[in-house]
């Protein structure tokens, strides 16, 4: 079926040539004015029409050589842009630094920015983007491909401004937008910009994407921050060839959806007539460089060849409907315009097709031989890059005391005695804040209130609305926010309300910010930190969304830093490493702050202040992937992170108290990386291992734990007490399916086969490996 599509599409273009007669048959070179218009009244030159033409053929016959290396099982992407090729216009349309975020039907505009780049730089020593050969090279996964390296067929390219994007959705428009908001908000704090200051962000998409929540979203907050005033340059191109690979797309549906709202400039063009498609985009694109608002490019493709190599149109098309698309072809129709202009003849138009039939046929069958990736240490190399000695250098670098003072006024934190774990929160982000000039915290209620539990208080007042402000409630956007900041050189810490919260936008984490290192080989990255209100023990307030305590969606998402603290000493510290890292490395981390510790400053009894601590602004560096040891005790080992530590000290203490067991308790406070060595460190001088998990039995950070254990040699007796597999209810029904302190004392006391004939607990969601 896919030789068919080939053969039907490429020889009816061959056919429909021949039958062209224009008013000129190959003029000479210099009768022909390249700089006039390609016909009366267009803004779309000769020379112009000319080069869109010649871009379209070779994405053309890109995508027959992605399906001739297939038939022969050396190319493994057959999604083409055979229709599509209209967006090269929008690529004539934009400049080479207006960075752009594509369809992976863009092969029209990525073969055009190259050309066009290539020109801009001719002289310049600079060596020229190899489109045709990167393409191939991406579609035989090959780890010569210069962007992604045979991880992944994209366009993507630093030389042209082209982020790569692996999206089939619509999961690349929040950051899309929040790279267009992080332009302008650079240039409104003064910090260095790596493109023109009246750059725009380009970003295409099908019109099937637009359906979904997160284009939807995304859409929404461009014209949410433009209605506002703000700066929001972002240019939408939605090519439309009606069909979500078999679904249609209502007729009208994106003009009645698009046409006419608010706060967003609509443009319409026919993506198969490159006159019509250029002006259109030149337009749209005017508009957003000048306006420095949104705007929504719509054109009207066709798709040829079906939706990849294994698509059976004729399973959901009429043979009809086919046909009618083939009469559509963009790359008939450029032909007609520029034989009905004298620019070319029917005979070069097909001597210029099999040149580049001839030429992308040669790079294909170099291509087919490049080497593949070697093992897995070769593909896993950019997941994460960690430099621990820079991290820990960046760390201690001191933060200039003349501007903290100005930054805290009244007088320095660390003067103010010992504080619970939010101000320490608070204190932390406050120097960061001094000491990055381009950190940002952002997200719902973080400015003028403070946060919903404080933590960002007064922050805006001292650092100013540019720095600290509110966004709308769209977690999707929020952390679309945070990648496009990161990836354009500023250090952005989102907020997240609440854990529950996450889970509606967690692709923003796992499909976008976490691949990006990993699909350009470390050549970009978006550093950020995520925090997030967490966990539960809330004393029966708020129930589940304000419970939550699942985090099995972050653990294995590759790369990911997830933090976890379980005192103010140790969050203040563990947050500086995370920026740290996040300048240093380009990490990206999530900083789980668990709410019910937020105030506590007592551990054993009332005034004991046990867990408020002296804010350190210069304190202890705490590694990534380092764990922190309570007591010395050699009759058991408990093992936790966050409120678990808080419940374990609380239950170790009880347990020496009343039975006499002296017990270690280990804090994990990073649950990925898991601090295997100090784990393992630990229960080597231990026969009784205790794991406690706040999160739940299944999907829980035990399972993980477990499992290191055994993998690592753990001879000993290890045993488990979790959260039950339940949403956390309202009211002090939580009680029965949180682990709680009792449970702590049962499990351990049934370890050692001590009676608890003092009700210390009773071990009821413990389970035991030995």
């Amino acid at each position: 079926m896919s030789e068919g599509n080939v053969t039907s599409v490429d020889e009816g273009f061959l056919s429909a040539v021949r039958n062209m007669r224009g008013v000129g048959l190959s003029p000479a070179a210099a009768a022909i004015d390249l700089d006039a218009p390609i016909r009366p009244g267009s803004t779309l030159s000769a020379g112009a029409a000319l080069a869109l033409f010649e871009a379209q053929m070779e994405s053309r016959h890109l995508d027959f050589a992605a399906r001739w290396l297939r038939s022969r099982g050396q190319g493994y992407y057959t999604i083409g842009s055979s229709g599509h090729e209209g967006n090269a216009a929008v690529a004539e349309a934009t400049r080479v630094t207006d960075p752009a975020l594509l369809h992976y039907r863009s092969g029209g505009f990525f073969v055009r920015r190259a050309r066009k780049a290539q020109r801009q730089d001719s002289g310049s020593g600079r060596p020229a983007v190899d489109a045709l050969g990167d393409v191939l090279l991406g579609v035989v996964a090959s780890r010569q491909e210069p962007i992604a390296g045979g991880r992944h067929k994209v366009f993507g390219s630093i030389a042209l401004t082209i982020w790569p994007q692996t999206s089939t959705i619509a999961s690349h428009l929040p950051k899309a937008v929040g790279t267009a908001f992080a332009l302008e908000r650079k240039k409104r704090l003064g910090l260095a910009l790596d493109v023109p200051e009246d750059a725009i962000i380009a970003c295409s998409f099908g019109d099937a994407t637009v359906n979904h929540s997160t284009a939807v979203g995304a859409i929404n907050t461009a014209c949410w921050t433009a209605h506002q005033g703000l700066p929001m340059p972002i240019l939408f191109v939605c090519e439309d060839n009606g069909l979500g690979i078999s679904v249609r797309t209502p007729k009208n549906w994106l003009a009645a959806v698009y046409g006419q709202r608010s706060g967003l400039g609509y443009f319409r063009g026919d993506g198969c007539d490159m006159v019509s498609a250029y002006e259109a985009a030149q337009s749209a694109v005017d508009h957003v460089r000048t306006t420095r608002k949104p705007a929504f490019l719509h054109l009207s493709m066709v798709r040829l060849m079906g939706h990849a190599g294994s698509d059976v149109e004729l399973a959901y098309r009429s043979p009809g409907e086919i046909r009618g698309d083939l009469t559509r072809d963009p790359l008939r129709r450029s032909a007609e315009i520029l034989i009905e202009a004298g620019i070319l003849s029917a005979e070069e138009v097909i001597d210029r097709y099999q040149t580049v039939r001839a030429g992308v046929r040669a790079r294909a069958e170099k291509a087919a031989g490049a080497p593949q990736l070697h093992d897995a240490d070769d593909i896993m190399a950019p997941i994460a890059p960690h430099d621990p000695d820079a991290v820990a250098a960046e760390v201690k670098r001191p933060v200039e005391q003349a501007a903290r003072g100005q930054f805290w006024r009244d007088r320095l934190p660390e003067e103010q005695g010992p504080v619970p774990l939010a101000e320490h929160v608070r204190r932390a982000l406050g120097d960061i804040l001094v000491k990055y000039p381009e950190a940002v915290i952002f997200g719902q209620d973080v400015g003028r209130k403070g946060g919903v539990y404080g933590v960002t208080r007064g922050l805006q007042e001292r650092a100013g609305m540019a720095r600290v402000f509110d966004t709308l409630l769209d977690e999707q956007s929020i952390l679309g926010l945070a990648i496009g900041a990161g990836q354009t050189g500023m250090l952005p810490i989102a907020e997240i309300q609440y854990l529950a919260y996450l889970h509606n936008a967690i692709d923003q984490l796992r499909g976008e910010a976490a691949t990006l290192s990993f699909f350009s080989q470390g050549q970009l990255s978006n550093p950020m930190v995520v925090r997030v209100a967490s966990y539960a023990y809330q004393k029966g307030f708020g129930g589940h969304f304000h419970n939550d305590n699942s985090i099995a969606a972050l653990g294995d998402i590759p790369g990911l830093v997830i933090a976890s603290p379980s005192r103010g000493d140790d969050a203040a510290a563990m947050l500086h490493t995370c920026i740290a890292s996040a300048r240093c490395d380009g990490t990206v981390s999530v900083f789980l702050e668990p709410i019910a510790l937020y105030p506590i400053r007592d551990l054993y009894r009332p005034g004991d202040g046990e867990l408020a601590a002296p804010y350190q602004p210069t304190g202890a560096h705490v590694p990534i992937g380092s764990a922190r040891l309570w007591g010395d005790g050699s009759d058991l080992l408990m093992v936790s992170f966050a409120n678990g530590v808080y419940m374990s000290l609380r239950a170790a203490r009880r347990l020496a108290d009343n039975h006499g067991v002296r017990c270690r308790v280990l804090d994990l406070r990073w649950l990925a990386p898991l601090p295997i060595d100090d784990l393992m460190g630990e229960a080597s001088k231990a026969e009784n291992v205790l794991i406690v998990d706040e999160t739940r039995q299944t999907g829980g950070v035990s399972e993980r734990i477990l499992t290191a254990l055994v993998e690592h040699g753990f001879a000993g007796t290890v045993r488990r007490v979790a959260s039950l597999d339940s949403f956390v209810p309202l009211g002090p029904a939580a009680g029965h399916v949180l682990v709680g302190e009792s449970d702590i004392a049962g499990a351990a006391l049934a370890m050692l086969g001590i009676e608890d004939s003092q009700n210390v607990g009773f071990g009821s969601r413990a389970a035991t490996k030995k």
